[in-house]
Formats: C-alpha cells, structure tokens, sequence
C-alpha cells in the first residue's frame, strides 16, 4: 500500500511510503532478466519525491527554533516540486510562504502552489544561479527584505539528504528485503543497483547512502543527469551540450549544490540523458506500465535501460534475481499542458484500434 492503513493527523502523515511497482512489460520488452522496479513517488501527498525533504525541513526548523508561528516566512528557490512540499506542509502549520521559481516550469506547478496559499515569483530561465535575477538571487533579496523570511535552502540544508537516507532507502531495501524469491520472481534479497536522477543531488546521495552504509555496500548506484547540466562526474561528461537548455524540469543544474555529493564511494557512475529518450521513456512507462510520470521519471528509465545494455551493465541485466531499482520522482500532473506532453498524448500516430473506430463510423453514417 502506498500509505498507512490507520488514520493521519494530516496530510504530512501520508508523505512518502510509496509503493515499490514492478516494471515487468518494459523489462520483457527490453529483454532484461533482472527485476527492473520504480518508487513510485508521485503517490505521496504532494505528488513527489520532494515531499519528503520539505516535511524534515519544515520540522527540523520547527524543532531548532528557526520557524516562529505567526512571524516565519518560508522563502524558497525552486523547480516546483520542493515548493509544491513546502506549501503543503505550511498550509498544515500555518506559515506563509514565497516560492521563486524559473518561468520554464510549468503552469501546473504555478497553480498548484497558490492553491496552497503560497506566493509565486517567477524569474528568467536563463539567468545564471549566482545572478541577482535567478531563482536563488531573488528569493535572497526576498530573505533581506521580508521580515521574519527564512530559506530553508533545499541545496545546502543536511536534511533533504537526510529525508531519503531515513526514510526513501529503508522503504526502499524494506520492500526489496520482505518480497520472497519465488520460482515466478527470484530475488537476491539485495538492491544490487539504484539509478536515481540528480537536481539538489539529495536523493541519490541520500538513497546511497542509506543502501550502502546499512545493507548492501557493493550496490551500484547510477546518477542520472539532462545534457546541458553540469552535475555529471567526472566533469567531461558534461563537455557534450554544455551550457545547452533543455526542457525536462527537475533536474540538472549550472552548479554544484552543497547536499550532493559526486563521491565515487556514493554514486558509482554518471550518464547524460536527452529531453528526447526522457519523454520516449515516459511513455514506455505509461503505455506499458500504466504510470502517469513526470519527465524526469523517463530520464531515470532511459538512463537505466541504456546502462542495462553497456558492457558494465549487461552482466547484471541477464542476472536472474537481481533488483534494479528506479527512482522515479513525480507524476504527469505538473506537465500536462507542456508541448513535449500534448504531442505524446495527442498528436500520436493512429493505433489499428483507431483506423478501425474510423472505419466503423464511416461505414455507419454511410449507411444512414
């Protein structure tokens, strides 16, 4: 079940333990003996892995005495999703919050955070990190400003990696753990891989850490990172579209964040991935899987399947047993009035089923 079979206090309490869903028909499909997995995240209460980070956050806050009902401000520099966590959470608590956010994210994201009470800034897409017209240079003059504002600051604040080093691995090496092998689906009993996208970098480096420290130390853990991002290492993987926009929304970044770390010891290996092999995998995933992911859910998928196929992954893809899990970070909610989106669902090549709708039809009015 994606969350407790009890009654929650509130929405915070149905944040996280997501369902960990096989991927079998893609795994077929791509001839994959492994069990290939994605964590569903878009079933917690925000509709995202981020979720998880703004709770701890809020409540670390809360606990240090950085938050002050009735005075605190939550201000915070965002791609949405942490923001989309945030307001919900102080929705719940009471605290008013600004979210400063590049206008390439989507209207959806917008939306959906003033229906949660919260402020929306938006800033120029192409404005660098360090400028005085980013996301992050607006929400600090904000800060200076606004009294009693605060910026949690999901890039350097220890407790977004902390969020999925105690609760994203454990659910994740629990469910691995409790699920027996069977003669239909033999299981070493181990997350053997974990491939996992980068933004802030706290959730592979906190998945990581969590898998590698508690359970299974040989776990290979791929980072996955757009084409136009700097966040791949070592640093020339980064050489091919340097500098380049790319349209998928919540990874990637033109700086290094504090809370990721690019240690070999926590992420074994980096690939690129193109905004087009994402949105070909997000509809892999929905056509195959039935689940309605965001676009960096298809950058995961896509960096996994192609690291299954490399010589380095190959011996673990045709191993019987072996858990590939994928993270996969939100759903299609945020992204369905994006063009990437509307030509998928849309303008997509008729199926035989279509031809055969048409083809009935006009054989009816023919015949009226």
């Amino acid at each position: 079940m994606a969350h407790a079979s009890h009654i929650v206090d509130s929405a915070l309490g149905a944040v996280g333990h997501t369902p960990l869903v096989r991927l079998e028909r893609i795994a077929k499909q791509e001839g994959l003996q492994c069990n290939l997995l994605g964590k569903v995240e878009y079933t917690s209460a925000g509709g995202s892995v981020k979720d998880r980070i703004a709770k701890r956050m809020v409540e670390e806050a809360e606990r240090e005495g950085k938050l002050i009902p009735g005075h605190s401000v939550v201000i915070e520099p965002t791609s949405g999703n942490t923001g989309i966590g945030l307001a919900m959470a102080c929705a719940i608590k009471g605290y008013s919050v600004i979210i400063t956010m590049p206008n390439k994210m989507s209207l959806e994201k917008e939306a959906a955070l003033r229906a949660l009470g919260a402020e929306v800034v938006r800033t120029p897409t192409e404005a660098a990190w360090d400028s005085p017209e980013s996301h992050i240079g607006v929400a600090n003059r904000l800060q200076r400003e606004i009294t009693g504002g605060i910026i949690l600051d999901q890039y350097r604040n220890i407790n977004n990696p902390l969020a999925h080093e105690y609760t994203t691995g454990p659910e994740i090496v629990e469910a691995v753990a409790s699920t027996p092998s069977t003669e239909l689906y033999p299981s070493s009993g181990r997350v053997d891989v974990l491939v996992a996208g980068a933004g802030t970098g706290g959730t592979v480096t906190g998945i990581s850490r969590a898998i590698k420290r508690e359970h299974n130390s040989k776990c290979i853990v791929v980072g996955v990172d757009p084409k136009g991002s700097i966040l791949a290492y070592p640093d020339s993987l980064n050489a091919d579209g340097a500098g380049k926009q790319y349209v998928v929304e919540g990874i990637g970044y033109d700086f290094i964040p504090d809370v990721l770390s690019r240690d070999p010891a926590d992420v074994d290996e980096w690939l690129k991935t193109s905004d087009e092999e994402s949105f070909a995998a997000v509809r892999l995933l929905m056509r195959h899987e039935g689940l309605l992911v965001g676009g960096s859910s298809g950058s995961a998928l896509s960096g996994a399947l192609r690291w299954l196929h490399s010589d380095k992954g190959r011996v673990v893809a045709q191993t019987k047993g072996a858990n590939v899990i994928i993270l996969l970070p939100d759903g299609i909610r945020n992204y369905m009035s994006k063009p990437w989106f509307l030509k998928m669902a849309l303008e997509a090549e008729p199926s035989p089923l279509a031809h055969r709708i048409a083809k009935v039809l006009n054989m009816s009015k023919s015949g009226v």
